[in-house]
């Protein structure tokens, strides 16, 4: 199992946050550094790579799914979505702190009993959420500075879960986030990406983006305008969430 750990400050109480990576530049990103200063150790689990043998889902304080180009319905191709689905099924069930992006929102969906499918058209590139008012009480209000404008990478969407709280919607996809409680935030968008890191982005997906016909030049240009200021003011949003979560 290829785990590696950030650093944990002095003078906080321990903990662990296991991040389950499906590829390896979609990472915490941003996230990282608000959860370090909180006193929690990351780790990363590679689920392609055999990294959630072993693993008991309920010893981290907080799990974290995050994205990846595979369906959340693909496990007949990739079996490790069944044991994700397991791990985040016993989370649930104990009401321990969840958190999914992307595939880990509609892995969360899922789990919960919802539909996921493909969407009407691949939504990828940067536009504003529209908050509920639901989400406009939330942590995701925290978004205001950077006019909600987040980075969006999926062709699948989902049904809303019963119980489940919408959160934000765009034109192309009604469900972009939603909440169960205080202890479950997924999102359908990327608000953890690290704006320099990009590149790795449009090359590891040149494939799909190719296929849908998308600007790489664009993509680089709205990332350079649009990613710092989302980067300064993601981070609030998650330690809002945190603070709820009990993190």
């Amino acid at each position: 199992m290829e785990l590696s750990a950030v650093p944990q400050p002095s003078g906080h109480t321990a903990g662990e946050v296991l991040a389950i990576r499906h590829v390896d530049f979609e990472h915490l990103g941003t996230f990282a550094p608000a959860l370090a200063a909180r006193g929690l150790t990351i780790r990363y689990a590679d689920a392609a790579a055999g990294g959630l043998a072993g693993i008991d889902a309920l010893a981290p304080r907080l799990l974290v799914v995050l994205g990846g180009p595979v369906g959340a319905y693909e496990e007949a191709h990739f079996p490790f979505l069944a044991d994700e689905l397991r791990m985040i099924e016993r989370r649930l069930a104990a009401d321990l702190p969840v958190l999914g992006i992307c595939l880990g929102c509609q892995l969360i969906a899922r789990a919960l009993g919802a539909r996921v499918f493909p969407g009407r058209a691949k939504e990828i590139g940067w536009s504003a959420l529209g908050l509920t008012e639901a989400g406009k009480g939330s942590p995701l209000a925290r978004l205001a500075p950077c006019g909600c404008r987040v980075l969006h990478w999926h062709g699948d969407t989902f049904d809303l879960p019963d119980g489940a709280t919408l959160l934000a919607s765009t034109p192309l996809a009604a469900n972009q986030a939603f909440a169960i409680g205080n202890r479950v935030l997924a999102l359908q968008f990327h608000m953890e990406i690290v704006p320099v890191e990009i590149e790795r982005w449009l090359v590891g997906h040149a494939c799909e983006l190719a296929g849908a016909g998308l600007d790489v030049g664009t993509l680089r240009r709205d990332t350079e305008e649009f990613g710092p200021p989302l980067a300064a003011c993601a981070p609030a949003a998650l330690n809002g969430w945190a603070d709820a979560a009990g993190l």
